[in-house]
């Protein structure tokens, strides 16, 4: 008999490495059952979560599948809600809902990981799962590797000792396709982008504005034409003019106006402006600390939808019916679903 029936373990897996894998091997000699969760699922390749859950599982079952106990082992996914904390936490918990059906009795169950720093915080998430803490395994985490990993020259002998041979050789063959240079080419950006403000005492606070614009069940997007996030749907909007924008709501007709052209009134957009919203999770921007001012227009259904046509900071510009998670910018996807109550 071992000491827990479950044990759950949640992590983003970018990428995975040793230290992963010896925690997977942990948690089996302590539990009959492992469920990996694979969180951070359905997102844009960005620096931060350059791999998509299906490339991560791929990278778990390689490891899992060198393991004679692989049977034992489940991966699951889940993805993010940055401004609800308690909705992701259900969800995980619905997750799990399944294997603690299966026991015959009620099961004990323990959650494992490493307590780094405040992106761990989800350990302390489950009261009613018992705690088993990891001390550090590996020097090098998975920040650290994507750090090595996204530059030009790469060399991949430093991954020698600090990921399976699998997850090297996946990286590898990575190096070579185009995601691979667009996230060096969003990372050497950002990182000129910073350069202007590293002189200050203090790191600066951003403030945006983003129009959800919806019409008969469509909503405007953009298509970002230049670096952070080149390629991908965004919400119309931009930054306060300091000098010239009088209120963050004329900050938002103006960007709303010059990124797609709507042939709407600006005195019918303000008309409609159905709510407004803050946004302002600590790490939704590459570009540091923004907060932004969100504002939903209801337009009045029926009748053909406004033209519009992308300028000034957009490729493009479309009405959307349907908008995926994973062709969103930063967390627009998030404030889309706030405002079509979603």
């Amino acid at each position: 008999m071992k000491k827990y029936d479950i044990i759950v373990y949640i992590g983003r897996f970018q990428p995975v490495h040793n230290a992963h894998k010896e925690i997977i091997k942990r948690a089996h000699s302590l539990a009959e059952k492992v469920v990996i969760i694979v969180g951070s699922g359905w997102q844009p390749p960005t620096y931060k979560n350059p791999w998509s859950s299906i490339e991560r599982h791929k990278m778990l079952l390689d490891v899992i599948n060198n393991i004679s106990y692989k049977t034992n082992i489940t991966i699951e996914h889940s993805y993010d809600t940055i401004y609800n904390n308690e909705a992701w936490a259900v969800r995980i918990q619905h997750i799990i809902k399944p294997y603690e059906n299966k026991c015959r009795t009620k099961p004990k169950i323990g959650i494992i990981g490493h307590d780094k720093d405040e992106s761990t915080f989800y350990l302390k998430m489950f009261p009613q799962w018992e705690r088993i803490e990891v001390d550090l395994i590996e020097p090098l985490n998975a920040t650290d590797i994507r750090d090595l990993y996204f530059r030009e020259g790469m060399n991949l002998k430093f991954l020698d000792g600090v990921v399976p041979d699998t997850t090297k050789n996946f990286l590898e063959v990575y190096s070579k396709c185009s995601t691979y240079r667009q996230i060096i080419a969003e990372r050497k950006f950002i990182e000129q982008y910073k350069k202007q403000f590293s002189g200050l005492a203090y790191p600066p606070v951003f403030a945006t504005v983003d129009a959800i614009v919806i019409q008969s069940g469509h909503v405007l997007m953009v298509k970002r034409k230049s670096e952070p996030g080149k390629g991908l749907w965004a919400l119309p909007g931009g930054f306060l003019n300091a000098e010239t924008d009088k209120s963050v709501q004329d900050a938002m007709i103006r960007e709303l106006r010059e990124e797609t052209g709507i042939k709407v009134p600006a005195p019918v957009l303000v008309g409609n402006i159905k709510d407004v919203r803050v946004f302002d999770a600590i790490g939704r921007s590459t570009r540091g600390r923004t907060i932004t001012h969100a504002f939903k227009i209801q337009l009045p259904a029926g009748g053909d939808l406004p033209k519009v046509k992308g300028s000034d900071d957009a490729e493009k510009a479309v009405w959307m019916s349907h908008i995926g998670s994973m062709d969103c910018y930063e967390d627009h996807y998030e404030i889309i679903q706030w405002a079509i109550g979603g």
